[in-house]
């Protein structure tokens, strides 16, 4: 092998070449660069309480897409991705022995303990073996270094205290160029197979023609998502209108997992935006774009703050609350047979597809939570199983807020079922969508079968207990809900887009979770 000065760029949550500062670094410090991808056996065992698979098939089926489109995208500029099955440590460990050229390992800082230990582990392997290694941050919209705080510790417990603070005193940096061709892999090194969704012990996923999140992996195919939805459609000059959508693709950016695989920078979304805004319109939705970009960063940094109490029963609050944990209780929520219309549909989505609306996210977490009072770490687990879009750091920040221990001190906050349902679908579409045993249920009164007479049960073909499941649980407050229903089965307020409409005093609420003053959710 060559005795050249050779870079190893270890890639993890960071899958693209544009905006990457490790192609930018390597490209400035050896003549040789390998890009690396490990499939790390860790990332396909057991969850740490609930022993779910940690990698579901959506979520893989989409790495295997992006693994590919990246090492397309790196032969067509004169190098190639090396792909290797084991233990980032141990593989870069063989790989200096091998090439004897390696001068220097480069990798994206994370921020959670079992990526963290990855790092430590890969900085004791170099140590030991005289090579150099580079870190870089490059998973946030604002750089960790630009914050207007002079320590981790003193970032604020409330999101819109972080927000004002960096939007007043930060700035986003520049996207880095994306390199034209990059330096070649060391003669002789083999790139390695790809392997299969059966080589990983993982079924392939069947596609679902009802998906809200029909796209593919990649760093190419993210790109084209940010043509689409800004330049050829001018979807996000209504973005803060639709967001709240049920059905369909353009109700949102969708770009949240290839931000999550590192497909897409945010520095570059930010970029394209203030482009738009200067070329086409600047608004309240393009902004809001932005808006949620950096509660992605305050998630990864509130991670960053508290460390493990994030995967904490007690939270980041240290709050004992009498979780229970009832699986019968627990099995009816994921499959969907909660007896719930609304839940289960939402439940039923993300199984079936590895995708659920925002919005849905918010009720199923409350009902989890609060109407069911289980242990908040299993809906953490089974979403961390099946998501697409799964991240770390906003998955188990938004489920303790969910579950009112996260870092915000406001007061617990519970969502109607009936009144979101109501609300977010109130025809009833996306409820039938996802629950065809109530296809012949009309109307709103689809979100409350068990309130119809037993004539118009036996007229829809519902026998309750039977062909759907009579409510595991029932809130006292759905009641006030159960005698406002719209009648009938008028036209979808938001016609091809999806039936489900933003009502105009939900329009300003906070993005996520429980950030709304407003009692009646």
């Amino acid at each position: 092998m060559s005795t050249s000065r050779t870079v190893i760029c270890l890639l993890r949550n960071d899958l693209r070449l544009h905006d990457n500062e490790l192609f930018h670094w390597a490209q400035r410090n050896a003549e040789h660069v390998v890009p690396l991808y490990c499939f790390d056996p860790r990332h396909y065992v057991g969850t740490y309480n609930y022993n779910l698979p940690k990698t579901g098939p959506f979520r893989l089926r989409f790495l295997l897409e992006s693994i590919r489109d990246l090492r397309n995208t790196l032969l067509n500029k004169g190098s190639n991705l090396v792909v290797r099955r084991g233990k980032p440590e141990e593989v870069v460990a063989d790989l200096i022995k091998q090439l004897g050229s390696v001068g220097s390992v480069t990798f994206h800082e994370e921020v959670t303990s079992e990526e963290l230990n990855v790092e430590k582990k890969v900085k004791e392997v170099c140590a030991k073996m005289k090579v150099k290694v580079h870190t870089c941050w490059g998973s946030t919209l604002y750089h960790r270094d630009d914050l207007p705080f002079p320590h981790m510790a003193r970032l604020p417990d409330v999101y819109t205290q972080f927000r004002k603070a960096v939007e007043a005193q930060s700035r986003v940096r520049p996207v880095f160029p994306t390199p034209e061709k990059l330096n070649p892999l060391p003669p002789g090194l083999e790139e390695g197979a790809i392997p299969s969704a059966e080589d990983l012990q993982q079924t392939e996923p069947v596609s679902d023609p009802r998906s809200a999140f029909p796209c593919s992996g990649g760093e190419s195919h993210a790109l084209a998502r940010l043509k689409h939805y800004f330049w050829d459609t001018d979807a996000v000059a209504t973005y803060k209108e639709t967001r709240n959508g049920l059905i369909g693709v353009d109700y949102s950016t969708k770009f949240a997992p290839w931000l999550a695989m590192g497909c897409i920078s945010p520095r570059y979304i930010y970029d394209q935006i203030k482009q738009y805004e200067s070329k086409r319109t600047a608004n309240q939705s393009t902004y809001w774009v932005i808006f949620e970009l950096l509660w992605r960063d305050y998630f990864r940094f509130v991670a960053v703050k508290y460390g493990n109490r994030l995967f904490q029963l007690k939270g980041l609050q240290d709050k004992s609350v009498p979780w229970k944990k009832d699986m019968k209780l627990f099995n009816a929520w994921k499959e969907g047979r909660t007896g719930v219309p609304f839940v289960d549909a939402n439940m039923r989505e993300l199984a079936m597809t590895g995708f659920m609306s925002n919005r849905g996210r918010q009720n199923v977490a409350s009902f989890l939570t609060k109407d069911l009072g289980l242990d908040w770490r299993m809906g953490a687990e089974w979403f961390e199983y099946l998501l697409v879009d799964y991240d770390v750091c906003s998955n188990y920040g938004n489920w303790l807020y969910s579950a009112g221990i996260g870092n915000d001190p406001r007061e617990n906050r519970k969502f109607n079922m009936i009144k979101q349902g109501l609300d977010y679908d109130g025809n009833g579409d996306y409820v039938r969508q996802w629950v065809p045993e109530l296809q012949a249920v009309r109307g709103a009164d689809v979100h409350t079968p068990w309130t119809l007479s037993s004539a118009a049960l036996s007229h829809a073909h519902v026998s309750l207990g039977d062909t759907y499941p009579t409510p595991i649980v029932t809130a006292p407050e759905w009641s006030r809900h159960i005698n406002k229903k719209p009648s009938g089965a008028g036209p979808s307020p938001r016609g091809r887009k999806g039936p489900s409409h933003t009502p105009k005093q939900h329009r300003d609420r906070g993005i996520d979770f429980y950030f709304s003053r407003s009692k009646n959710l």
